[in-house]
């Protein structure tokens, strides 16, 4: 057995995690990957094909670099069981907000609350395609990749459209309390979803990516909350449009990223 360690610099998310996943199924004789992708770090326990793994990782242009391998006596154990049981979790907690958010910012005309929530569905699709990699098969993760990907990027481009005829249009001034009581449990979701999460104590890429798109999930909620006061303060709906516009932006971002799993 041998571990070989590698930077990978452009690596700081789910997305990039399970694509480089993605990548090394089609590679045989590896163990485990273990990802520390705060510090941008990835270690590979394999059985020779050194090479193979450097240019599988090379194709994706991560700006990645070999930082040392060599032979190694470290038992490999994978608890496929407790990470299935963990993403499930996750997944459901940030699809029941989904729904939560999407279904009040609706009722409270805010394309705040509408915009998160199709950030939490973007989570949802990362933890769907995080279960797929725990054992799950190639073809069947790519394709719900590309599903998932141009579902993401027709729901956000509805809601641009929305947004530049909310703001060319008068339209009624949100709920500014929906906005900011929703975005307040959205806020606890996440950090019960990081409390899970850490709990389990695991080193595995799931744990650690959350710590980083989690605490993107946080600025987006507080960006929302704080586009409920200015509407508060103003009695105008421009703070509620200009969040919204930059989320479905963001979500528009992480679905090009899923995309490119299904290549």
């Amino acid at each position: 057995m041998e571990k070989s360690i590698f930077n990978i610099s452009k690596m700081d998310c789910p997305s990039e995690e399970s694509m480089i996943r993605m990548k090394l199924d089609s590679v045989g004789h590896i163990s485990k990957l273990d990802f520390d992708i705060p510090n941008r770090k990835l270690t590979v326990f394999h059985n020779g094909n050194l090479e193979e793994i450097q240019k599988a990782i090379k194709d994706l242009k991560f700006n990645d670099e070999l930082i040392s391998s060599e032979p190694t006596d470290e038992v490999i154990i994978e608890d496929s069981n407790n990470q299935r049981k963990l993403l499930w979790s996750v997944l459901i907690i940030n699809f029941v907000f989904f729904v939560i958010e999407m279904a009040t910012g609706l009722i409270s005309k805010s394309m705040g609350l509408i915009a998160d929530s199709l950030d939490m569905l973007a989570d949802s699709f990362v933890y769907g395609l995080s279960l797929f990699a725990v054992g799950g098969s190639l073809l069947l993760k790519k394709r719900i990749a590309t599903t998932a990907g141009y579902f993401q990027i027709l729901l956000a481009v509805i809601g641009i459209v929305e947004i530049v005829r909310r703001f060319i249009n008068p339209t009624e001034v949100p709920n500014f309390k929906t906005m900011i009581i929703v975005s307040i449990l959205a806020l606890l979701a996440n950090g019960l979803c990081l409390f899970l999460l850490q709990k389990s104590k695991s080193k595995e890429a799931h744990m650690q990516a959350s710590m980083i798109f989690t605490s993107n999930d946080v600025i987006i909620n507080s960006g929302v909350i704080i586009a409920g006061l200015l509407v508060l303060w103003t009695g105008s709906r421009l703070p509620d449009l200009i969040i919204g516009a930059i989320v479905f932006i963001v979500v528009v971002r992480g679905a090009l990223n899923i995309l490119k799993l299904g290549k």
